[in-house]
This record gives C-alpha cells, structure tokens and sequence, in this order.
C-alpha cells in the first residue's frame, strides 16, 4: 500500500468515526426519516435474534457495532461464556457500558473500541459472531478476513444487512445523504460472492420487497395484517433468482470458516 493510499485509509477510518460519534450522540434526525420503514423489518430481527439465542449457550461471542441497545446484554444475560461488543465509535461503548453498569450485567459482558476491519482477538478464539446493519461500512476483503481469523473452525457468523440493487430503495438513499455516512456501500452481489470465497457454507435469506409498501400504513389499523400478506408474498418472489437482490435486506449466516 503506498503511503497516498494508507492516508486515505486513515481519513476514512476517521470519518467513519466522527459519523458514528455523531449519530450515538443524538439520532433523533435520522429515526424521523427511517422509523417508518424500520418499523416493517421485525421478521428479520426476530430470525435474527432466535439464531443468537440458540447458538449462544457457552459461547464466546463478539458482536459488532455494540452501543446501547445492542444484543450483547441480552446473549450476557442468556447462557453465552463471554460477550464482547466492539465499535468504532467511543461514544457508542461509553453508552454501552453506562447500560451494562446501570443493568447490573455480569463480568461476561465487555466492550472495547475496535476497527472491525483489524480485530485483535486470538486465532479461532471466537465461537459466534454478530453485527446488524455493520459490514456496508467496512473494506469487505479486510473484514473477512479478520472474521475467518478470529473464528473458531466450528464457528459462524451472522448478520443483518442492507443490500444496494433496487432503484427505489436507492433513490432514497439519494435523497437522504445526511443519514448516511460517506463510505458506506450497501452490500451488491460481488460482496456475497467474496464471502463465498471465505466460507465454505453461506446461507442468505432475502427480505423486504413488496413488503417494504406496508410502510406507507404504520400507526393505522390493519397495518400488521397488510404486512403479514405482502412478507407472505415476498417469500414466493424470494423463490426467483433474479428478483432476490432487489430485496431490500438480507439475513446471511456464515460457516466452516477457510482458514489459510
């Protein structure tokens, strides 16, 4: 790497930082533009979370982008050996472990401010890891490779993530550059097939198509209903290769990490 490019991999290190820093500090500017369609993506958080309860009994686990209202407090309080939750953000670890204190959480549960992209865990010292809505910030090939690293060879990883394809969804990224940092790159079909590359199994669930239109009914009657109907329909489109990257989010699980 010449030294040009190392300085820019410091700035955007640190911009990433200072937006994060910015956003754990007050929010409220981006849950006004994005509640709404949040509001519709809870299948993939429950699916999400029924992983991490499962797989968490005495495992050490490390989740990704740990501030407060993250899932390490609830994986400490649920069977996991150890829980460590990392961010680049000091903000967000300060808040975390304000939570952690104020909650009363065992010695299971630690954070630390960390780069994603360079952990510095122990070979295979990790059994599951986790993060929502974290690896489209980072350099995907760094990443992984901390991740196969630091996993243990029966470990997995999951994650929740946006993907970068349909127009629509786009054009609202578009229109909406304040709430987004200025490196983020939802992930595109080359980014999973990178992760094919590093595990021997990737399992990925698609979510949120014609879904994402019951957002247009959240706080009225019948919202849940309508919901329940177009997440029914999604699965049969889902069904189709070529309609799977217009979704709007996805669930990957990672295993059998290749270790070099």
């Amino acid at each position: 790497m010449s030294q040009e490019q190392a300085e820019q991999e410091i700035y955007r290190i640190r911009r990433e930082q200072e937006f994060h820093d910015k956003r754990f500090a007050d929010d409220s500017v981006r849950e006004k533009k994005v509640s709404r369609f949040y509001s519709v993506a809870q299948s993939i958080k429950h699916e999400y979370k029924k992983f991490l309860l499962i797989n968490s009994k005495d495992a050490r686990i490390l989740e990704y982008g740990c501030g407060p209202g993250g899932y390490a407090f609830f994986l400490a309080q649920n069977g996991a050996k150890l829980v460590t939750g990392i961010d680049i953000s000091e903000v967000a670890i300060e808040k975390a472990m304000t939570q952690a204190k104020s909650e009363g959480i065992g010695t299971n549960l630690s954070f630390a401010v960390m780069n994603a992209e360079e952990l510095t865990f122990n070979e295979s010292s990790i059994d599951l890891l986790c993060g929502s809505g974290i690896l489209h910030h980072l350099d995907l090939g760094k990443a992984m490779d901390s991740i196969v690293y630091v996993l243990s060879p029966q470990g997995t990883a999951i994650f929740v993530e946006p993907l970068g394809h349909n127009i629509l969804i786009n054009l609202f990224r578009c229109l909406t550059p304040e709430i987004r940092s200025e490196d983020e790159h939802p992930l595109l079909e080359r980014d999973l097939t990178l992760m094919k590359r590093c595990f021997k199994k990737v399992d990925i669930k698609y979510y949120y198509l014609t879904a994402l239109a019951a957002s247009l009914l959240v706080g009225l009657p019948g919202f849940k209903l309508v919901l329940g109907a177009l997440e029914f329909l999604d699965r049969f489109l889902f069904k189709l290769p070529f309609l799977q990257k217009q979704a709007w989010q996805v669930l990957i699980k990672l295993s059998e990490p290749i270790k070099q």
